[in-house]
């Protein structure tokens, strides 16, 4: 199979996944208020996705290694994410559709480290990271997202939040669908073998540094998942606007993708790091302090290509050279863990507590703080780098 027909299908996953992530992120809370629901319950509500993934993703990774079976995995769980799904569409209260949305994440927050571990070993070249070819795949979920964000602003801009289940059952069924377009093969399965522990690989001062930074920085963005949309909704933006807000940083971040492996060559994988964090705080400090002025949103927005898809890229970049061969999906796994489950949950908590006594802008500013010490952290990770190269 040549290579462009290998890295279809995962553009093709990439598509589907991140065009349901587009719809579903930016406006289940605006779904949750119009049932109701006030901050704190849209905080704990919204923060499920993130809980589901301080467990889910690596049991789903250790069981595709026992098992081989991958490809079957990922059909499964798309499946029963599309069934589960059915549920929202029943007024049952908080209680059950927390259960639901429990449920629901806990089969898809598995899914994207299990393709993104079989797409980062595929890119590589001669053990090298490829940035273009993984960024010439991973521009297809940024232009799945960018169809339904600004897509569902105009639906629920004129026919309102209630078609908000119809939506999710819809973009599920396009997840499920491309899961069937990945080639039916399996896996070795690592049974006989003692798998090689990560211990080592995690008690390196780099790697901790390294996860460290990606922690806080991922928390400063969890606050733009969570909230901005109620953010902008507050200060009386429009469904579609907020839409278009959304889009706007996605058309950088297709931008950044197409042409990352001209830019990244500019600095070393942790100077990038140091670089998302400092912009990423100046991006959080200008929406909490300056909203209502339209072109400084936009440029906030437009920094997203480096605080988002830069920084994206580097992390797996610096994950298949921390975890290589056969840790590389548990290496995967981690970054899920403690780059979005243990952010979204805290992020999620503390910003509804927070917003609901100081208001929704306190939140942005905590998030720039937060990237001020993810700047911190990436610094530290830098000089072990150099520290590393000079002894080495």
């Amino acid at each position: 199979m040549s290579g462009r027909r290998q890295l279809f299908p995962f553009a093709a996953l990439s598509a589907s996944y991140f065009a349901h992530i587009g719809f579903f992120n930016p406006y289940l809370p605006l779904w949750l208020k119009e049932l109701g629901f006030g901050l704190i319950a849209i905080s704990v509500l919204t923060s499920v996705q993130s809980a589901t993934r301080l467990f889910a993703p690596y049991l789903w990774g250790s069981l595709s290694d026992r098992t081989g079976e991958r490809v079957r995995l990922l059909r499964y769980g798309a499946t029963a994410a599309l069934l589960l799904s059915l549920g929202l569409w029943f007024d049952a209260g908080g209680v059950v559709l927390f259960v639901v949305l429990l449920l629901m994440f806990s089969h898809t927050s598995g899914m994207m480290p299990m393709s993104e571990a079989a797409l980062a070993h595929l890119v590589s070249r001669d053990g090298a990271f490829d940035a273009k070819r993984y960024g010439r795949v991973r521009l297809w979920g940024s232009l799945g997202f960018l169809v339904t964000v600004v897509a569902a602003g105009f639906w629920f801009e004129r026919f309102g939040m209630l078609h908000f289940p119809a939506w999710t059952l819809g973009t599920l069924a396009a997840v499920a669908l491309s899961t069937w377009l990945l080639p039916d093969v399996r896996e070795p399965a690592h049974t006989s073998e003692r798998p090689q522990p990560v211990g080592p690989v995690l008690r390196q001062p780099p790697v901790r540094w390294f996860f460290a930074a990606v922690f806080f920085h991922v928390l400063a963005h969890i606050f733009i998942y969570i909230f901005f949309s109620l953010y902008l909704d507050s200060l009386g933006y429009s469904k579609t606007v907020i839409g278009l807000l959304w889009a706007l940083s996605v058309v950088i971040e297709i931008g950044w993708f197409f042409t990352q492996g001209r830019w990244l060559p500019l600095l070393s994988l942790p100077g990038w790091l140091v670089l998302a964090a400092a912009l990423m705080a100046l991006r959080m400090g200008l929406t909490a302090g300056l909203p209502l002025v339209l072109p400084v949103l936009l440029l906030a927005q437009a920094l997203h290509a480096i605080t988002f898809a830069a920084h994206h890229t580097v992390c797996i970049a610096l994950l298949s050279q921390h975890f290589p061969g056969r840790l590389r999906g548990r290496g995967q796994a981690l970054y899920a863990v403690v780059g979005y489950g243990l952010p979204g949950l805290v992020g999620g908590l503390t910003g509804g507590l927070l917003s609901s006594a100081l208001g929704l802008a306190s939140v942005f500013w905590l998030s720039s703080a937060c990237a001020v010490v993810a700047c911190l952290c990436a610094l530290r990770a830098r000089a072990w780098q150099r520290a590393s190269a000079a002894t080495g």
